[in-house]
């Protein structure tokens, strides 16, 4: 896979790649604990397991048509962003979708990234973004891309006095925010003794 110039003016030693099937096998457990780490942070709060995350995880190594986007740092995963078609997805996902009338089959959800906090900032957001893009294109037959984000009150009491929504990047990579296609998903919370539901907003992106 080709190198950004920016990505190079880091370290000579990163390298983004587009993996799908058995060869995501060898990242997994790393991958997995990345998950539960990053996602630990506000917004996410998510009290995470390796047992989950590798079954999680599982679900990319089956699905043909399915992307995982790494980022290494020499051989070490620095970050990771999962997409998958829509049709492959969870209820709860494709739902708001069925609900406003959309072809599932022409929805390409972009799920998760992940990246440790020194990489942040260097453009590696950027690539996960084009290198998904990028493998929905070559799947073909789709009209939208989307991802959703967890919505937590302004006055969350774990909202970080200087945390910054990722708002303006994602419109700046053409995304929009579609109130009207929403959802829930269940996890448990640092904070909490039991998973509770948790409200998920799209953005989509229409693809021409």
């Amino acid at each position: 896979m080709p190198i950004l110039p920016k990505l190079m003016t880091m370290s000579k030693n990163i390298r983004i790649e587009r993996r799908s099937g058995e060869a995501l096998l060898p990242c997994i457990p790393e991958l997995a604990r990345l998950r539960i780490e990053i996602f630990r942070d506000f917004p996410y709060l998510y009290d995470g397991n390796l047992e989950y995350e590798k079954k999680y995880l599982q679900t990319y190594i089956d699905n043909p048509e399915s992307v995982i986007v790494l980022a290494f740092d020499d051989d070490k995963v620095v970050g990771a962003s999962t997409a998958i078609p829509m049709k492959y997805e969870t209820d709860e996902l494709k739902k708001p979708f069925i609900e406003n009338n959309y072809d599932l089959a022409q929805v390409f959800y972009c799920s998760e990234s992940v990246l440790n906090k020194n990489y942040r900032g260097l453009g590696i957001g950027v690539r996960f973004f084009e290198e998904r893009e990028a493998h929905a294109e070559a799947l073909g037959g789709f009209k939208h891309i989307t991802f959703c984000c967890v919505e937590r009150p302004a006055d969350h009491p774990r909202r970080p006095a200087d945390y910054m929504p990722l708002d303006v990047f994602w419109n700046k990579r053409g995304y929009v925010k579609h109130p009207e296609l929403s959802t829930h998903y269940v996890w448990k919370d640092l904070d909490d003794s039991e998973e509770t539901p948790k409200p998920m907003t799209f953005w989509l992106k229409h693809e021409h």
